[in-house]
C-alpha cells in the first residue's frame, strides 16, 4: 500500500545507454486532457532528460483511453518506434462503465506489447476522483507520465542487455 503523501515518481537517476538512436512513441488520450497533458509533459521532459532527442519522440492523440491500444499498435506498425507510452485518465463515474473501460485498456495495452515484443507502457490513471488524478499528474503523488517514461527506458535497457 502506498503512503498517503509519498511522491511515487521519485527514482534513482540512471544513465540510459542507447538514447542517441532510440525513438519513443507517446499516445495521449484527449479525454480528461487537463490531466493527460500534465502526464505527457512529465513523460516528455523525463525522456529528454535521459538523452532522447525531442525529434525522436513521436506524439499522437486519440479520443479517449479506450483507443490507446490501437494507437500504440499503429505506431508500432507504421513508424520506426522502439517503445510506446500510453497516457490516459479514467475517472470513476456513477455506472460500471469505468470498470469495463479500465480493464479493456489494460488488457489491450498488454496484448500490443506482447504481440510486437516491444515495451508498451501503461501510464493510465484509474482514479475515483479528479482530485486523485491531479495528485498523480504532477501533484503530491508525483507524475505517472514520468514513471511511464522511466519504465520504457528501463525495459529498453533490459532488452538491450539480453540481445
Amino acid at each position: 500500500m502506498t503512503e498517503k503523501k509519498k511522491n511515487l515518481s521519485e527514482f534513482t537517476p540512471f544513465e540510459f545507454s542507447s538514447a542517441q538512436n532510440t525513438r519513443i512513441g507517446i499516445v495521449v488520450s484527449e479525454w480528461n486532457d487537463r490531466i493527460t497533458d500534465s502526464l505527457f509533459k512529465g513523460a516528455e521532459d523525463c525522456l529528454i532528460e535521459h538523452g532522447i532527442a525531442k525529434e525522436n519522440i513521436l506524439v499522437k492523440h486519440v479520443p479517449g483511453s479506450f483507443e490507446l491500444p490501437l494507437g500504440a499498435k499503429w505506431l508500432l506498425e507504421y513508424a520506426d518506434i522502439d517503445a510506446v507510452i500510453c497516457i490516459g485518465c479514467i475517472i470513476q463515474g456513477e455506472t460500471r462503465h469505468f470498470d469495463f473501460i479500465a480493464q479493456a485498456v489494460a488488457d489491450g495495452i498488454m496484448k500490443v506489447g506482447l504481440k510486437y515484443s516491444k515495451p508498451v507502457i501503461f501510464s493510465v490513471l484509474t482514479c475515483n476522483t479528479m482530485e486523485q488524478a491531479e495528485d498523480r499528474a504532477g501533484g503530491k503523488h508525483g507524475n505517472k507520465g514520468v514513471e511511464g517514461a522511466v519504465s520504457a527506458l528501463k525495459m529498453l535497457d533490459l532488452l538491450h542487455g539480453i540481445e
